[in-house]
Formats: C-alpha cells, structure tokens, sequence
C-alpha cells in the first residue's frame, strides 16, 4: 500500500513565495509540507539577478507593481537585513534614450511615493565609476541586492522548526479529486522512484511557470506565458550600487552586484517550455552590446558565467511580454469547481512575502482559522546553513578557519569543510541526501571563477570520507555537478572562459575518464 503523509496545507514548489508561505501559514499555527520537484529555488527565484526592487524600474509600465514593490522592500530591509545589501542604485541615461521617458521618470517616482534624487553626471561617476562617461541624466533610487539563496533557506528552516516538513525531489504526478475537492495528492521520489500520496486541507501551488501544468491536473485552466531572461556574470564586481538603463524596460538594463561579482540582463525572450531552456550565444552578444552601452567595461570584461530563468507570467497573448504587468496572480480554484486549491504566481521577488501573505490570508479563511499574518514585523532568523550562499562569505570569517583541523574544499570562494558538514547535516534532516548539486545550491561551491574545475573532486572526496556518498553513485552526482558549471560556460567560451574550461575538461575527462565512467 503507498504510504499516505496528513497535513493542514500542501504547498507545491520550494522558491521564494512557496518558502514564504510555509513560514507564514507556520507561523499561524498550521501544519504544512512543501513538495518540491528538485530543490529549493530551481525555477525563476534562483535564476534571476538579485535585485531589490526600490518600484522605479515599473513607474512608468506599472504603477501598481511599483508602489508594492517600494513598500516590501522597505518589509524587507526590516525584517532580513541579512540577506540583503544595501547598495543604492542609480538610473542612468545615455545618448539617445527616449528625453520624454528621462524628463517624466522623477515625476513618476514622486507619484509612487519613490524617493528618487538627480545627480549631476560628475556625483554619479563619483559613486559608480564605470557609467559611461557621456551619461546625459543620471538619478539615485533606493535598490539593494538580495541573496534569494539565503532567503528561501531561512524561510524554510523556519517553518520546518516550526513543525513543517520540506520534501526535495518530490514531483506531483496527479490529484484524486471527490466531491469538488482534491482528497489526495499524488507525488513520486525523483531520486528513488518511490510513489507516496499527501492528503491535506488545502492545496496550494507555488509553482511558478508550472502553474499550468499542474492546474491542468485539477481540472482547471491559467493562461500562462513563458519569458525567458537571460544573465551573465562577471568575474569582479564592477559597481558599489545598482546600474539600471533610464529608459523603457528592455534588454540589458539592469546591473546587479553580488558580492565580488556583478550580474548583467536579462533579456525576454518567448520560450514554450521551461523545462527546456538555455542561454543562446545571440543572447550574451545582445547582453553585452546593450550593456557597454551604460557600462562600458562590459564590452572587455571576463564572464564566467550564464545562465537563464522563465518568467511566469498570466495573461492574454498580447505578443510583447514586457507589457505583462509583474504584478501577481492569485486564483482560487473554487470557480474551476476544486474548493480546496489555490494558486499563486508571477509577481517578483521583491513582493515575495506579499504573495505569501495574501495566499495565506485566503487559505486560512477556507478553513476557518483567524490566526494574522506576522511575517511583515516579525524578523526572519538567521539560519547557519545559508551563511554561506553569499558570494565571498568568507570575508566575514576573515579568512581564517575556526579548527585548525578544518580544511578549504573550496579555494575560489574559501568555502570550509566544517561549512560542507554543516550543510549536510541541515540536508539529511529534511529528508534529502547530500551531494554536489545539492551543497553547491547551498554554498558557493563551483561558483568562483575555476566554475568547478578543482573543488568538484575535492568535494567528492570528503563527502565520501564522511560516508554521504558511497559506490558508484559519486560518479553520477560529480557529473551531474559539472553538467550545471557546463549549461553556464558554453554559451561564453572565449578568451580566459574558453581556457578555464578547457583545463576544466582537460582535468576531469582527460586526467581521470570522467566521460568514459
């Protein structure tokens, strides 16, 4: 017989408002599970450029998600000071920018209640010296740049110290429906094949361009559209604040630091499945001509990176994605005749914890629970497992280990051994195993500028001291490990890329036969 697990709330889909809610809906005393197909943030939250929005960017296309984005982010900087920097940001036009955009853009903050402050071109260059020096008009908003790595890591530990439960791998496969109402959920074990079934209170899908697919199971319909958007990241950081393009949303007009890195996109390009997504050489070309338009320097600088999300957006087919609002959509499918499910997407990251309260106000409502919401006062823990998911987080440890017994696994980003166990242990007691790809999403690891050429085998070899992997299975996880580095290194082999992953080819396939395994 399948093992059946209880539960108040399913929640399907480990990103940023699917972590969120299962603190939220804790937090109010209900017992929940979140399932996730992969692991946590392996959709749009973690393929996004780290943006805090201060609203400015939707003045002028969306008020509405301007005004909710000023106002969570400000939550944000209250409640998760830890897992954001505050770097400011600045708006910069260049020659040929649309001057009706530029000369409205600090009226439209205004309107938004955005505080918004124009500099002179000589103040602007002061703060970020990289802009382009024939700038025409240059304002300072309140951006930041947010870890949504961590986020998501500290929304979920949370909830799980709370009594919640987090499955990894753990795909919905269908719903048994009776009397208008999903009576169980049926999932499968990715890793182990294993079927089991989760019958809960309510349902709720936090799926984001899955939503589609998995309302369709319900019986119900959401009009989904699919926008890829591309990033690329370089190998130093090239601004203390965040670089936006003073023009209409478009390619490549936004540059988000991260750490000892920067991030440069994103693009919007149509896909039909995002599942099957990757970032083009047209694109990074795109990226980087539209780049070194505001930031010149992208026209010269090393790359080590790409990579790409999907946009869930809602709506009908308008042919032109960027005029979607990024507002969010919150569907209760009792008008599909399915009282018990609900559905939320799109939006931002920025108006993340927003999604989960609304979700979570609508769910507590169908059964009967008054308990408020408190995650906009109440400050989010720190959890010791997502210290590390910061670009060189060993800045704060002084580049010093705690045990002279501990090691570097990790040389381009000083990621410890004691930090590996660490997250290990955090992994086993949700249920998961440890392996490359599940430690690199929680840690830095591969991340540096070598993408995985040396710690790969490092890491695997400690893990198999520590007895996590065993057999034949290391082989399958470090290339399973070193397929992810790929995916973002060939669409930007040339110059000091191209040789990185030639010895990096040359180290596992020639050396040790990783392709012969």
């Amino acid at each position: 017989m399948k093992k059946v697990l209880e539960t108040d709330v399913l929640i399907i889909g480990g990103g940023a408002t699917g972590t969120g809610l299962a603190r939220d809906l804790a937090l109010r005393g209900l017992r929940v599970i979140l399932a996730e197909k992969k692991d946590l943030n392996a959709g749009a939250s973690g393929a996004n450029h780290g943006l805090l929005h201060s609203g400015a960017r939707y003045v002028h296309s969306d008020m509405e998600a301007a005004i909710e984005c000023r106002k969570e982010g400000m939550i944000l900087k209250q409640i998760a000071p830890q897992c954001i920097e505050e770097t400011g940001g600045l708006f910069v036009a260049v020659p040929g920018d649309d001057e009706g955009y530029i000369s409205g853009f600090p009226g439209m903050c205004r309107k938004a209640n955005i505080h918004c402050r124009e500099l002179t071109i000589e103040e602007a260059l002061e703060k970020a010296p990289c802009i382009a020096k024939d700038a025409i008009a240059v304002y300072e908003v309140p951006d930041a740049a947010i870890d949504p790595f961590k986020l998501a890591i500290e929304n979920m530990t949370q909830a799980t110290g709370l009594g919640g439960t987090y499955l990894p791998h753990s795909q919905v496969t269908g719903f048994d429906i009776e009397n208008g109402e999903i009576s169980l959920a049926n999932l499968r074990n990715n890793r182990t094949g294993n079927s089991f079934g989760i019958k809960a209170r309510a349902y709720v899908s936090a799926s984001g361009a899955w939503a589609g697919a998995l309302a369709k199971m319900a019986g119900a319909c959401i009009p989904m559209l699919f926008s890829k958007g591309s990033l690329l990241v370089t190998g130093q950081r090239l601004a203390v604040p965040v670089i936006n393009r003073l023009r209409k949303a478009s390619d490549a007009d936004i540059l988000v630091p991260g750490g000892v890195v920067s991030i440069i996109g994103t693009t919007s390009v149509r896909v039909d499945d995002p599942d099957r997504i990757f970032p083009s050489v047209d694109e990074v070309d795109l990226i980087i001509d539209q780049g070194r338009q505001m930031v010149p320097d992208l026209g010269v600088r090393r790359y080590i990176r790409a990579y790409c999300g999907v946009r869930p957006l809602v709506s009908a087919d308008d042919g032109d994605d960027r005029n979607v609002t990024r507002g969010f959509a919150l569907i209760d499918h009792e008008k599909d005749g399915v009282n018990n499910f609900v559905t939320i997407t799109s939006g931002k990251l920025t108006t993340y914890r927003l999604m989960a309260e609304k979700t979570a106000d609508l769910v507590c409502a169908k059964l009967g629970v008054e308990e408020p919401c408190r995650t906009g006062e109440l400050p989010l823990p720190m959890a010791e497992t997502g210290d590390w998911t910061e670009p060189a987080a060993s800045l704060r440890h002084g580049f010093s280990l705690p045990d002279k017994k501990d090691r570097i696994i990790c040389e381009c980003e000083m990621v410890p051994a004691s930090a590996i166990d660490a997250i290990s242990a955090d992994i086993r007691r949700n249920q998961g195993r440890p392996d490359l790809l599940s430690i690199g999403l929680r840690s830095r690891m591969g991340k540096g500028p070598c993408q995985g050429s040396t710690c790969s085998t490092r890491l695997l070899a400690h893990l198999y001291e520590k007895g996590e992997i065993r057999g034949q299975d290391g082989i399958k996880d470090i290339q399973r490990f070193l397929n992810e580095r790929w995916k973002g290194e060939h669409s930007l082999l040339w110059g000091d890329s191209l040789a990185q992953s030639s010895l990096k080819e040359m180290i596992h396939c020639g050396v040790f036969g990783l392709e012969r395994a």
